[in-house]
């Protein structure tokens, strides 16, 4: 594939060598570095239009600020690409999201100029304030820069950084990265006007130079920006923004592609800035590359692509993802009980649920990024009768534990849990992995845990959650295509904590619990083909455990293997705990694996190389099998014949 021709960026090591250039110089430079990235992306694959929508800040926050020594960080992350070919890391950038490549968000050992590791939103005000009191308590580091988005902005946490952050008083700079209104007047005479103005204003005044800029605009244009100031920012007449009401100075807003406007407004506040400093830059995700600009998603995630037409690599057709399958069932639920409500949280897509939005639109809500709000909104809805289900990533899930605790659990509130991307999810690494639900939710009182082998079992937790009113229920499933079996026109209610038994044998049982049951079934079929008998059942339950199975796997077979996509803690200490309980342990002549994810961090690779990396292919299985049914009698007649 044909490169393009990047005469400037060739120049650039690091940042230092941005400061170095001049103001047309760096205009050259974002044009060749917008090229370079969609280049790079579309071998790779990854989030492009975030990155798009940021280079020219980017490139302007690298020549004025002093990195790594004063510290860049990106809430999120995802939109980090441009700052990773301007840091070093150009010669790797091809190596995106690859199996010992570069990540796709920032991470500290990975370069300085990542101070502070990324890939859930909203964090970056309350590290850059952590960093900020470093550096005011004689740690060698200068300013705090935190580039947030107005999605990112929403969320709780942000407003409590921005609230300690005003109160504190403390230098700091918080870039508003606002992608969803561009407010931008055209270069020219209006251009050089702001820049004009901010370059000359002392900083004070550079909070009230945007209504100034407004009144001389023509109207349409003037009544765009005043409404994304006041919507963005909450200010209205004749009142200070919300920011500044928080102690901020605003400034803003600005053209965050116009770098007429961003160096000097950055190179005043640098230089002029005493108290917390917010700066409000408007840019359009996907900006420079039609087919992003163009798209409903802005190419916020994509596969591979042709960078001359925008299309993308399609996977080989096959079996529906769990993804999907979810909201069909969902939706047909809901079609038969007006009860069913859903909420995401900034994922209506992702988590299936557009499906269910399109035809029932009022019984959908997306609360932004706020996952802490989504489960007691949720929590709210069951109390009141309705039958909610709040549909968050395993990795989402994370950040409202508190409120799953104890806003859902502790009043044994019937809220439904759809998790989706449990277990290892590729090229998105360790920060998405859905490893840590299975611990975090079956230790919790009242709580139905369950987790889907196959499509057909995913429809049937839907119709079993649908109906189930006595407490909070969960299910689990991964991210990507089912196995390919065959769906039921609609799923049946699961007896509560019944698992179900796939095939008979006599030497060992593995009992899986999840999407790992195709690999425990060829795991099951290499054993065979060694002569050992196999059981294979699956739990489909982790709370509450059908204690029948398990009894009769422990005491009709030498071992018993449990396999699940959870780190431990989780459903293996669930059923290791019933056997002692139950005096199974006891017994001679069993011996037990639980089978996790292990106690280190796995990053980006395949979701295929990632297990492998876990200890989890069938073939692993398979050899943990065979180490503990083997003999253990030879090494003694060999140590007694040396005898």
């Amino acid at each position: 594939m044909t490169r393009p021709d990047t005469p400037t960026l060739d120049k650039v090591a690091g940042p230092a060598d941005l400061r170095a250039l001049g103001d047309a110089q760096l205009k050259r430079l974002s044009d060749e570095l917008r090229a370079e990235l969609i280049s790079a992306v579309s071998e790779t694959g990854g989030h492009l239009g975030s990155s798009l929508g940021v280079v020219e800040l980017t490139v302007a926050i690298h020549a004025i600020f002093n990195t790594p020594m004063d510290k860049l960080i990106w809430d999120v992350g995802h939109q980090c690409y441009p700052h990773k070919i301007l840091t070093g890391r150009r010669d790797r950038i091809r190596t995106l999201r690859q199996k010992d490549g570069l990540s796709g968000f920032t991470k500290r050992d990975e370069s300085e100029y990542d101070p502070f590791g990324a890939a859930h939103s909203s964090t970056s005000i309350s590290a850059a304030l952590g960093f900020t009191l470093g550096r005011d308590m004689g740690q060698p580091t200068g300013d705090a820069i935190a580039v947030i988005g107005d999605g990112a902005i929403s969320a709780g946490m942000a407003y409590e950084a921005l609230n300690n952050a005003g109160a504190a008083g403390r230098r700091m700079f918080v870039i508003l990265n606002d992608n969803e209104m561009s407010i931008a007047p055209p270069v020219g005479a209006m251009s050089s006007y702001l820049s004009g103005l901010y370059a000359n204003e002392p900083l004070a005044r550079m909070r009230s130079l945007a209504e100034g800029v407004e009144a001389a605009l023509p109207q349409p244009m003037r009544e765009g920006a005043r409404r994304a100031r006041q919507l963005v920012t909450g200010g209205m007449a004749g009142q200070g923004t919300l920011f500044e009401e928080l102690g901020f100075d605003y400034i803003g807003p600005i053209d965050g592609h116009d770098l007429g406007q961003l160096l000097p407004v950055l190179r005043a506040a640098r230089a002029r800035a005493t108290r917390p400093t917010l700066i409000h830059v408007c840019t359009v995700k996907g900006k420079g590359y039609a087919p992003a600009e163009s798209a409903a998603c802005k190419y916020h995630g994509v596969s591979k692509f042709d960078p001359i037409t925008g299309t993308q690599a399609k996977s080989a057709p096959g079996a529906p993802s769990y993804t999907a399958v979810f909201g069909q069932a969902l939706t047909e639920a809901a079609a038969r009980d007006p009860r069913i409500v859903a909420v995401t949280a900034a994922m209506p897509g992702g988590t299936g649920l557009d499906k269910m939005a399109g035809r029932f639109p009022a019984r959908v809500h997306d609360v932004g990024i706020a996952e802490q709000h989504a489960v007691t909104f949720a929590a709210g809805m069951a109390a009141s009768g309705l039958r909610p289900f709040a549909a968050i990533y395993s990795t989402f899930l994370q950040r409202g534990y508190d409120q799953v605790v104890h806003d859902v659990a502790l009043q044994g509130l019937p809220v439904r849990f759809a998790i989706d991307r449990a277990g290892l999810v590729g090229a998105d690494g360790a920060t998405h992995a859905g490893a840590y639900d299975l611990a975090f939710l079956c230790n919790l009182p009242g709580f139905t845990v369950m987790a889907a082998g196959d499509e057909a079992e995913l429809m049937h937790m839907v119709a079993t959650a649908a109906e189930f009113d006595v407490g909070p229920i969960a299910f689990r499933y991964p991210r990507g295509a089912g196995e390919g079996v065959a769906l039921p026109e609609r799923g049946e209610v699961l007896e509560i904590g019944k698992g179900r038994v796939l095939a008979e044998g006599t030497d060992l049982a593995i009992l899986s619990l999840g999407g790992h049951l195709g690999e425990c079934r060829r795991a099951a079929a290499a054993l065979e083909g060694d002569g050992i008998s196999v059981t294979l059942a699956d739990a489909r339950f982790a709370k509450p455990l059908d204690r029948e199975l398990l009894g009769r796997l422990a005491r009709d077979h030498r071992a018993l293997i449990t396999v699940e996509q959870g780190v431990q803690g989780g459903f293996g200490a669930m059923v290791l705990h019933d056997l002692s309980a139950s005096g199974l342990l006891d017994r001679g002549g069993l011996s037990v694996r639980t089978l996790t994810l292990p106690d280190h961090v796995i990053h980006q690779a395949s979701p295929g190389a990632m297990y492998a990396d876990a200890g989890l292919t069938a073939d692993s299985i398979a050899a943990t099998a065979r180490a503990i049914l083997r003999p253990a009698t030879a090494s003694v007649v060999n140590l007694t014949s040396v005898i």
